[in-house]
């Protein structure tokens, strides 16, 4: 029972995360483009600097926007805080749930560095207050009165960020620490920049006092940040689940690349919003580097020696078959059964059975990309797959293909 309740734990805090996460991205989107679109009216009062008309839901809306407060301050005041903070708390109470009480199968390899669960924890706890520590740092030391600079410093500092967890954790737990300490900057950018100046600007103006604007300036630049961050950091966190992006040899140079793209498609939008002339050129660099991405993930793709190989007597033919099968079947099976023999796992991952040939054969494709042209599968190595075992698995795929096997479910 308490297995079952685990697996829901996990699947309710996944839920709650993704749902606050469009939320909150949602919000941040629509006050992005909502600001950019404001437009001075001959009506509007003296304290207004713009105003949007939308129409949404059957309705029309009449958004004013006022850089100091209105003549009389509105009884209730709303205010977009909590969508980032349950996003957070979610996020990082999943991470707790799969990573830190899983962190033998998702967030070391031995292979990288041999360390203890504790040790694991304890690194990947002590990156994410350092990654927030280090930003927060750059931003108000003389790199933060230029944003140019600011922003190759911050593109600087989290691809060096990416590529020292790879040298620390698993492909995929160095992947998802990345998008982790990516995700804390933008919450503490909200929570202790953003929210807190507001804070201080609206009491000021209660009181009849000038603020100081140096909150305006220091919120607005963490804002700027967060926008263009957004889509790196969804990427990042769906990219955990696919191998051709995290096990690769180049997993923190695709990051970069990310980056890279997501500020070129945010920088079309916040354009096109502004109502200034449409920077299609975005579109180009964004496939340009698209294409570099994919291209680095075969060039980062474990190579598979066939001198090597051939000192191994797999076989061909029925006997190369024969072996492969057995190889899934003994290493596989202790979690992709019909009841899994690993502590804690109540049900295969993915729903995906290794038990016999007929459900091998389903899964070749699958197998291949996840054990051959990666090493995600076995999860940190724990069943210790050997580099020939996983050429031997490459070479049976081919085989299967050349003599018009099906394609099984590439999952």
């Amino acid at each position: 029972m308490i297995d079952y309740i685990w697996m829901w734990s996990e699947f309710l805090v996944r839920w709650l995360h993704v749902v606050a996460g469009i939320a909150w991205i949602g919000s941040s989107f629509y006050f992005i483009a909502l600001d950019l679109s404001l437009k001075p009216g001959k009506q509007l009062p003296d304290e207004a600097h713009g105003q949007a008309w939308q129409v949404h839901g059957g309705g029309f809306y009449n958004m004013v926007k006022y850089l100091v407060a209105p003549a009389r301050m509105p009884d209730e005041l709303t205010w977009f805080k909590w969508e980032a903070y349950t996003t957070w708390l979610s996020g990082f109470a999943l991470l707790t749930l799969i990573y830190y009480t899983g962190t033998g199968l998702y967030l070391i390899d031995a292979e990288i560095l041999d360390i203890t669960p504790w040790q694991a924890i304890a690194l990947s706890v002590g990156g994410i207050i350092a990654s927030w520590g280090a930003y927060d740092l750059m931003c108000r030391s003389p790199l933060g009165r230029s944003d140019r600079a600011l922003a190759l410093a911050g593109f600087v500092f989290l691809v060096v960020l990416a590529w020292l967890y790879t040298q620390i954790f698993s492909a995929r737990g160095a992947f998802v620490q990345i998008g982790v300490c990516i995700g804390t900057i933008m919450v503490a950018n909200v929570a202790m920049v953003i929210i807190p100046g507001q804070k201080k600007v609206v009491a000021a103006l209660v009181a009849g006092e000038t603020p100081d604007p140096a909150f305006g300036r220091r919120g607005k630049q963490r804002s700027l940040h967060n926008n263009y961050l957004t889509l790196p950091v969804v990427f990042v966190m769906i990219g955990g689940h696919y191998p051709a992006v995290f096990a690769t040899d180049y997993a923190w140079v695709i990051l970069a690349l990310v980056l890279v793209i997501g500020a070129v498609v945010r920088h079309f939008f916040n354009t096109k919003h502004r109502g200034d002339p449409a920077p299609w050129w975005t579109w180009l660099v964004a496939a340009a580097l698209t294409v570099a991405a994919i291209f680095l993930t075969q060039a980062g793709a474990p190579k598979h020696d066939e001198a090597t190989y051939a000192e191994y007597e797999f076989g061909e033919g029925a006997a190369l078959h024969l072996a492969a099968v057995e190889l899934v079947t003994e290493r596989c099976s202790i979690c992709h059964a019909a009841v899994p023999q690993w502590e804690g796992m109540a049900f295969p991952p993915k729903g995906v059975r290794l038990e016999n040939e007929a459900d091998i054969l389903a899964q070749v494709d699958a197998i291949y990309w996840q054990s051959a042209v990666s090493h995600a599968m076995p999860p940190g190595n724990v069943i210790w797959v050997e580099p020939e075992e996983r050429a031997m698995l490459a070479k049976w795929r081919a085989m299967l293909r050349s003599e018009g096997v099906p394609e099984g479910d590439a999952g």
